[in-house]
């Protein structure tokens, strides 16, 4: 029942993401805008001035929820498509690093997925609400605290009766190794039912979510690209709540968290060692793609075959 075994479709993958775009944004976040911690609330305010200009470069409709927070302005910074009314879709990841560490994977990585998502979208007829969302303060002493720029968000949807189909969590979408070994897992009996190597993306969420993580996991599986596994777990018995997902669950909304799976792959997870050079950007555009393709869009030009 934790599982979800789903029929890939065969086909030709179709890039449209950019792996360039991709690691400039990574590089900027994580050297430029360094540190970029709780502790450093002027680089968590130039980071969400850079990502509010990048959604502006392909939405009209870019907003601030700007909050308070140890006597500082912190700032969730929002872009919108689609329709102005019925279901929203939510994908967000968040954009502050832990310590002094640059935080390449986690999450300056989620964070430019998100941003080139935006792009993509602008360039497709948005046919459901779909709501970009890049938080503050997800890192600890934050974590599971009001504090996280999550939090707010999820609660401000509940407050407002706002409908959401479900939330999409980024987080750490980076690391890759096709080595034996590379991947591990919280519980042994796991390598029975997932690979040993670190070279998909995985969709995780509650036993409630399995129909989000099924319907989402089909389309993004359904071409020859990145592999792509899932696992639906009661929250009590893996660490599937670690990221910005979990305020969405508390606020009664159903979401996962997809990601390279953090420090069951990735060794630099929290460390000064998280650099920009470590990190797949030809399998992130992959991960990107992947993200967009259940995503209720079309293209708005035609394509040809030349």
């Amino acid at each position: 029942m934790a599982t979800q075994p789903v029929m890939s479709v065969s086909g030709k993958p179709r890039t449209y993401a950019d792996a360039e775009a991709l690691k400039g944004h990574v590089t900027m976040l994580s050297e430029t805008f360094h540190p970029r911690s709780a502790a450093h609330p002027e680089n968590l305010q130039r980071v969400a001035t850079y990502i509010e200009l990048q959604f502006k470069k392909v939405s009209g409709r870019v907003s601030l929820q700007t909050f308070i927070v140890d006597g500082h302005p912190v700032h969730n910074v929002i872009a919108k498509f689609g329709p102005d009314t019925g279901r929203t879709i939510v994908i967000g990841a968040h954009y502050d690093s832990a310590q002094l560490t640059p935080g390449a994977d986690d999450n300056a990585s989620g964070v430019a997925g998100l941003i080139e998502l935006s792009r993509l979208l602008a360039d497709r007829e948005v046919l459901q609400p779909i709501e970009l969302v890049a938080f503050t303060l997800e890192e600890p002493p934050h974590f599971k605290t009001t504090n996280m720029g999550s939090y707010r968000h999820a609660q401000s949807l509940r407050h407002a009766a706002r409908q959401v189909d479900y939330m999409i969590g980024l987080e750490m979408i980076g690391m890759f190794s096709d080595a034996p070994g590379s991947q591990r897992y919280p519980h042994p009996l796991m390598r029975r039912y997932f690979p040993d190597e670190g070279n998909f993306i995985a969709i995780v969420g509650r036993l409630s979510d399995i129909g989000v993580t099924r319907s989402l996991k089909f389309a993004m599986a359904s071409d020859a690209g990145l592999p792509v596994i899932s696992i639906n777990s009661p929250r009590e018995w893996l660490p599937i709540e670690l990221s910005d997902h979990l305020n969405y669950w508390d606020a009664g909304f159903d979401a996962v968290m997809i990601t390279d799976t953090a420090y069951y792959r990735n060794p630099n997870y929290h460390r000064a060692t998280d650099i920009p050079e470590t990190l797949d950007y030809k399998r992130m555009a992959m991960v990107v793609d992947a993200v967009l393709r259940p995503l209720p869009t079309r293209l708005r030009v035609l394509e040809t075959t030349p």
